[in-house]
């Protein structure tokens, strides 16, 4: 859209990369403008994508400026895409509506530590966790855990995890069992959260929010976390959705969340409780919307910018939602594929995998560099197989079987 056009038109800034959310937008028909890295600036130009290069992880003086560039366009409404937009999108918005809460809260969605005490003080049940400063800290909190545990010399102790505080999913998770574990940890990583272990289920929901209410809340099933999961989620995971959902509320009253989507993961302990675990405010990761889009047949890439916006109307949210569970046509799943050699040679893809009536399509490839990148978190699979089927069960059988499979040799 031309700059003259724009002046006269409310534009969306979509902050972040990413095609699928690119591609859901230029079908809403909104004037918008991809505010992303410098080097996606040459496609954008090719393709006639509006484009503001921003280095989001790159906090200064000068960061007003992404403000007034982006009001110079008539931007009126900020999205965010991935995990460190979600604070640019609060700064962005609050200056837009002149409410400097909007920023605030979007902090809250970025601390791990800020959530869980917010989630608590709302009567939300959470495990034991604390901000870590130093190793003395790791060393102190597995030893105090241990001890409320009532375990006897000699005992395994029961593990904590240590996270950063506003990293996206499972980077830089660790699994702490013993004080040979933090003694592997470097001082970058401080300052960060540990928690107790939760045993049980655990899942996440991505509830999409319009002037504080839930219109739509789908459920996700995890069958390996970070590898495996489908949507919605299998009958007794759905049987909870009543306990869900008034979760999902005290989340989004506490958390005065007015407008998008948010992502929590839960745990449904052996007790039976739901036990909270974290939230986002953006895209999920797992391929989850494309799993909401495939099971259900709407955008929710789209579901998340006409949610953002304070201007979509009752008739356009009742007109753009199906009914939850009982409108999907079938369940989709997704499973991540992480190689298990140090280096790829070929792709090792099994007939019986193609043939069966569940395998839709899969993106696996054979890299540029035959050496496999490190992990970090569960951020860099090499390729996604997806599925589709009717009984969860098979679903959850497939991507058991697999999730053990070499498709990399």
């Amino acid at each position: 859209m031309e700059n003259n056009e724009t002046m006269h038109t409310k534009v969306t800034a979509l902050l972040g990369w990413s095609l699928k959310a690119i591609e859901a937008i230029d079908k809403l028909d909104r004037p918008y403008v991809v505010v992303g890295p410098p080097e996606f600036r040459e496609f954008a130009g090719r393709n006639g994508i509006q484009f503001v290069d921003w280095q989001f992880e790159r906090l200064n003086e000068r960061s007003n400026e992404l403000y007034e560039k982006l009001a110079d366009l008539n931007v009126k409404l900020a999205v965010p895409i991935y995990e460190e937009t979600v604070e640019w999108a609060g700064a962005i918005n609050a200056r837009i509506n002149n409410d400097p809460r909007i920023f605030n809260r979007s902090l809250l969605l970025r601390d791990k530590g800020l959530m869980k005490r917010k989630a608590q003080m709302a009567g939300m049940k959470v495990g034991v966790f604390e901000e870590a400063y130093s190793k003395e800290d790791v060393y102190r909190f597995l030893k105090r855990v241990n001890e409320a545990l009532i375990k006897l010399d000699g005992d395994p102790n029961d593990p904590i995890h240590v996270k950063p505080l506003n990293k996206a999913g499972t980077v830089g998770h660790r699994l702490i069992r013993d004080p040979q574990d933090i003694d592997l940890m470097s001082d970058q990583e401080f300052p960060c959260l540990m928690e107790s272990h939760l045993d049980g289920q655990e899942f996440s929901c991505e509830a999409f929010i319009h002037d504080g209410k839930v219109r739509f809340l789908n459920i996700t099933e995890y069958v390996k976390l970070g590898h495996s999961n489908f949507v919605p989620a299998s009958r007794a995971l759905e049987e909870w959705r009543p306990q869900i959902e008034k979760e999902i509320k005290k989340l989004v009253d506490a958390f005065e969340v007015k407008y998008g989507v948010i992502h929590p993961e839960f745990f449904i302990s052996p007790d039976g409780s739901l036990n909270f675990g974290e939230v986002a405010a953006r895209v999920p990761g797992g391929h989850i919307f494309e799993l909401i889009e495939r099971a259900y047949g709407f955008s929710a890439f789209q579901a998340q910018i006409i949610c953002s916006d304070p201007d979509t109307t009752e008739e356009e949210l009742e007109a753009f939602f199906p009914e939850e569970v009982a409108a999907a046509k079938g369940y989709a799943g997704s499973l991540m594929v992480y190689p298990r050699v140090k280096l790829i040679e070929k792709l090792n893809v099994p007939e019986e995998l193609k043939n069966d009536p569940y395998f839709e399509k899969h993106d696996m490839f054979i890299p540029t560099t035959s050496k496999v990148a490190e992990r970090v978190g569960f951020g860099n699979h090499y390729g996604t197989i997806f599925f589709f089927g009717e009984d969860s069960e098979r679903m959850r059988s497939l991507m058991n079987e697999y999730e053990k499979y070499d498709f990399y040799l």
